[in-house]
């Protein structure tokens, strides 16, 4: 079967200029966790953990390249899909991918108290406040980049 080009739907920037204001509270809630205290490196992996449970190219790559940015080592970004069984994350990252994934996940399946406490033992409550508007955010993105086939920025080294 020959694969044809990726081709968008609707372009990331007809997006913003048909939709500025949901463009603009997405940006928004990004920024609030941004300005949160959240590691960025920290939020950087969960967004980027999302987006592969989503589907979202777009919103991968984006993240990736945020991720190198902000000290995400290479080892982290190349087992993040498996991350479950690499030893290259801590168990705050840990608390937060399984959180994310989680919350992901949340339409087929309920979130685990298990879960829950597993994050509480390893961020406080207004840390799990922002952590769960950075999934929402990226969720969000998502369905948006994902629906719309926006094509994924060039790699950026």
């Amino acid at each position: 079967m020959t694969q044809t080009a990726h081709q968008p739907r609707i372009n990331l920037n007809t997006y913003g200029r048909t939709a500025p204001a949901v463009t603009s509270a997405l940006m928004a809630l990004g920024k609030a966790v941004d300005d949160s205290g959240l590691e960025k490196s920290l939020s950087e992996l969960v967004k980027i953990r999302v987006s592969q449970i989503n589907g979202c190219a777009y919103c991968v790559q984006v993240h990736i390249d945020l991720a190198r940015r902000h000290g995400v080592n290479q080892p982290q970004l190349d087992q993040l899909a498996a991350w479950e069984g690499a030893t290259v994350f801590s168990g705050r990252e840990r608390a937060a991918l399984a959180w994310g994934e989680a919350l992901a996940l949340m339409p087929g399946k309920p979130v685990a108290d298990a879960v829950y406490t597993q994050l509480q033992a390893e961020f406080s409550e207004p840390e799990i406040v922002f952590l769960t508007a950075a999934v929402s955010a990226i969720s969000a993105w998502n369905r948006i980049a994902g629906a719309l086939q926006f094509t994924p920025p060039q790699q950026q080294t």
